[in-house]
């Protein structure tokens, strides 16, 4: 509100590339807890430049949008998070294949495209779009920034953190250890080479003493090979695929969520009479949303298909059916939770003043971010700490730690359906095509969401 979005915009895209810079000074000497402060620094700093350019292209549209043209705004601000998001999963099917390069092939090659778009973000923009027109508006302290006016933001703004927390429960980091992740089975057992191990374990010699111990004098020490899991901290029990797959894997997740939301007014809310959408269409799909996750968390805590892999098991686990389990479900998932981020992207907009849409929009991914750090943090905690114990060669039960992150991303949807109740937007009812679901009020009575907004 008080910069404005070209500066706004300029600064997120410099951070950005502060972030990439800081990146190329990674060492591989450094011990874990080093190389985890170093980069969670720089993550900070890439966070907060992702959000400073999401608030530039997320305002805008507000303000070159006629108040009363609530089905107009929709759909832009559905088309641009949508191909914001795919050209994000773009970047994950980039980054992974350039990796196979070089680690600093990649770096320099998302530092040149962010430097491609400075030129239009200095040149091409009016330094006045976006700042507060208000006389006195421009003075935006801390504590307007956490003004609790606005009823339909705080609440939207909070069941925010819960949605995005259900998908980066499981997404953002249990999901691609346990795509890399080996099976269990034979880890620590003698192999000859690789082969011999299953699928994303090495043959790897390891140093046996005998002879009780190096401090007896009769202490002998003798190599041997045996199958072992490189990232132990991951977890087993998974696809064991290489980076690029992952890469693609999750790639192709942003992409397909980020076309979803793109063409959702046209699609999905337009055909079931639910354009624009109100606070009971977020519950309706909020609560559906909560259906992938809950299936995932029952089949990999019961399945056979998952549950064999253990390290002594004989049979194995599925790769084929595990595959397609995974398929099934992150499609499904995705299409839904496109749905729900280009409702609530819009109910956002839709909500803040006119005359504080910055800030508005501001707090709100503020409460996104730290739904995502919640998650983040949740699930690196459930996925190290829920599974059993297997030995040194191959780490915790992935499938169990994945599975309670499911579990928890469906409890967080819940709870944000449940948050989205309290918010004043029902008086246009609740269709589902020709059926209707929730009557609406009185057609006199105004809406206290645009009230608010």
């Amino acid at each position: 509100a008080k910069w404005g979005i070209k500066l706004t915009l300029i600064i997120g895209l410099l951070l950005q590339l502060v972030s990439y810079s800081l990146l190329f000074a990674w060492d591989d000497s450094w011990d874990k807890r080093t190389a985890i402060l170093y980069v969670t620094m720089t993550q900070m700093f890439a966070g907060i430049a992702k959000d400073l350019t999401k608030l530039g292209g997320k305002t805008v549209t507000k303000l070159v949008t006629p108040e009363e043209q609530n089905t107009r705004l929709f759909k832009l601000v559905s088309l641009i998070t949508g191909w914001k998001n795919s050209l994000k999963g773009v970047g994950y099917f980039a980054g992974s294949a350039l990796l196979n390069v070089s680690y600093e092939a990649a770096l320099s090659s998302m530092m040149v495209i962010v430097a491609l778009a400075l030129p239009w973000a200095i040149l091409g923009l009016d330094k006045n779009l976006g700042t507060a027109k208000k006389q006195g508006s421009t003075a935006t302290s801390w504590r307007q920034v956490f003004a609790f006016d606005n009823k339909n933001l705080n609440f939207l703004s909070a069941a925010r953190l819960f949605l995005f927390a259900s998908r980066d429960f499981w997404f953002e980091v249990p999901l691609p250890f346990y795509l890399r992740s080996p099976g269990c089975q034979g880890l620590g057992n003698p192999c000859n080479i690789d082969a011999d191990c299953v699928r994303g374990a090495v043959c790897q010699a390891i140093d046996v003493i005998a002879g009780g111990g190096l401090g007896n004098d009769n202490a002998q020490s003798t190599v041997q090979t045996v199958c072992q899991n490189l990232q132990v901290g991951g977890g087993c029990g998974g696809l064991g695929l290489n980076r690029t797959l992952v890469g693609a894997f999750l790639g192709g997740y942003i992409i397909l969520y980020g076309q979803v939301q793109s063409w959702t007014p046209q699609l999905v809310t337009g055909p079931l009479n639910q354009t624009p959408p109100n606070k009971l269409t977020e519950i309706l799909w909020g609560v559906v949303n909560c259906l992938p996750t809950l299936v995932m968390s029952v089949v990999m805590a019961f399945s056979p298909v998952f549950r064999t892999s253990t390290v002594d098991g004989s049979d194995g686990h599925d790769l084929t059916s595990m595959t397609a389990w995974f398929i099934t479900i992150i499609v499904t998932f995705a299409i839904i939770f496109a749905i729900n981020s280009s409702i609530h992207s819009f109910l956002v907009v839709k909500y803040a003043k006119s005359d504080k849409v910055a800030v508005s929009v501001g707090f709100y991914y503020m409460s996104n971010a730290c739904g995502r750090l919640f998650g983040t943090i949740g699930s690196g905690i459930l996925y190290t700490y829920v599974g059993e114990y297997y030995g040194e060669y191959a780490g915790t039960d992935g499938t169990a730690g994945l599975a309670a992150c499911f579990l928890a991303g469906t409890v967080c949807s819940i709870i944000a359906a449940l948050i989205t109740v309290r918010v004043d937007d029902d008086n246009e009812g609740l269709k589902c095509g020709p059926y209707t679901l929730v009557q609406p009020l009185a057609s006199d009575e105004p809406e206290n969401g645009d009230e608010e907004g």
